[in-house]
């Protein structure tokens, strides 16, 4: 199988070579173009076909000694557990939802007999809840792809990589998406929840932990539910990620001739995704965690800072979830391992199978989209 390889290298760069020498010209006139120059070209051609297209070095990076397509060890996948935790629901507008929030309660009062009271009624605002379009195209040489004699594992090697840039991109725009500044996106829960300055409604649900400057990060507690917050959708449309698999087409390339043409397999990935705060009492977040200042003292202070945000949440409607990168993770961690004779809340218990640090009854979960470099919130 190596050998049928290496033999279809050669006959590539021997193709290429005769045409290169027949038909290179410069300011009219033809060149002659040495070997090496010509085996040059050739790698060079393979990477022209630009990032957005695999190569033939890319294709020789995904082949075991065999010949065969390895399982790729993904080192750029992360951990963004918040998805296994989403509920969703199919939004009434087909760009969003629609909520209604009830803004203030009708007057009450005691009344004697034969005296009445007066009537009075709640008062209301629609929000309109804003949903993206994340979209990704995958185009491969059909006769790259054919190379190696598999090209379904070919494929899903490329398809996996896909899934976990969507899965990465959408999770950055649930916590820092900013729908005003790029429309094409929506509002994520940083931009929701970014100040206490002039008291905000939702002022009392971010906790300052007490940093500054420029390295500090968030704790999210979170509680997932129809009436609390949800994934949306919008109306009409299919739930989750979509693929469309279109199989061999011709598609023109971007590099090198213009209009220039290829037999290529091409597939689709999209995702139609928002969230709906219906109500904002039931996402707390600690900010202004400062990461350069971490240690076994503020820790504590951390775990007060989550006591806190528990006792924010109203009511037991919806799932509490608290969302945090490793760097936090891994203090907690430590300080569960401490505080297990003195029960200081962390635990771990067994959930679906899984292995989860708990405070109390509340699960916590990694995020390493949550970063280290987030300002001081005002």
């Amino acid at each position: 199988m190596r050998s049928f390889l290496v033999l279809m290298v050669l006959l590539a760069v021997a193709m290429l070579s005769v045409d290169l020498g027949a038909a290179t010209t410069v300011a009219g006139h033809t060149a002659a173009i040495p070997l090496a120059w010509k085996i040059g070209l050739f790698v060079a051609f393979g990477a022209a076909l630009g990032t957005g297209n695999l190569t033939l070095l890319d294709w020789a990076k995904r082949l075991d000694p065999d010949g065969k397509v390895p399982t790729i060890v993904e080192l750029l996948n992360q951990t963004n557990e918040v998805l296994d935790d989403m509920q969703w629901r199919e939004g009434n507008l087909p760009t969003g939802h629609r909520t209604t929030v009830r803004t203030g309660l009708p007057t009450v009062a005691w009344r004697l007999l034969n005296q009445g009271v007066v009537p009075s009624k709640s008062t209301t605002a629609q929000i309109d809840e804003q949903v993206g379009m994340l979209e990704a195209w995958s185009e491969v040489d059909k006769d790259l792809a054919l190379l190696n004699g598999n090209v379904g594992a070919f494929r899903l090697s490329e398809a996996r990589a896909f899934l976990e840039a969507m899965n990465q991109e959408f999770v950055q725009t649930l916590f820092y998406g900013n729908g005003g500044l790029a429309p094409e996106e929506f509002t994520g829960l940083s931009v929701r929840y970014a100040t206490t300055a002039g008291s905000p409604a939702n002022a009392d649900n971010i906790i300052k932990a007490g940093g500054a400057g420029s390295d500090n990060t968030s704790i999210w507690l979170v509680s997932w539910g129809e009436e609390t917050i949800s994934g949306i959708f919008p109306s009409g449309s299919k739930a989750g990620l979509q693929h469309d698999d279109y199989g061999e087409v011709t598609v023109e390339t971007v590099a090198g001739l213009p209009g220039a043409r290829m037999r290529a397999f091409q597939e689709r990935w999209q995702w139609k995704a928002g969230i709906a705060l219906k109500d904002w009492r039931y996402v707390v977040r600690i900010a202004n965690i400062d990461i350069s200042d971490l240690n076994a003292a503020n820790v504590k202070t951390i775990i007060d800072n989550m006591e806190s945000a528990i006792e924010r949440i109203p009511n037991a409607l919806g799932r509490p979830v608290f969302y945090m990168n490793r760097t936090i993770r891994r203090f907690l961690r430590r300080e569960a391992r401490e505080s297990v004779g003195s029960g200081g809340g962390l635990s771990f218990e067994n959930f679906a199978g899984k292995r989860i640090l708990m405070f109390g009854e509340v699960p916590i979960r990694t995020v390493d989209q949550l970063l280290n470099t987030e300002a001081l919130v005002p």
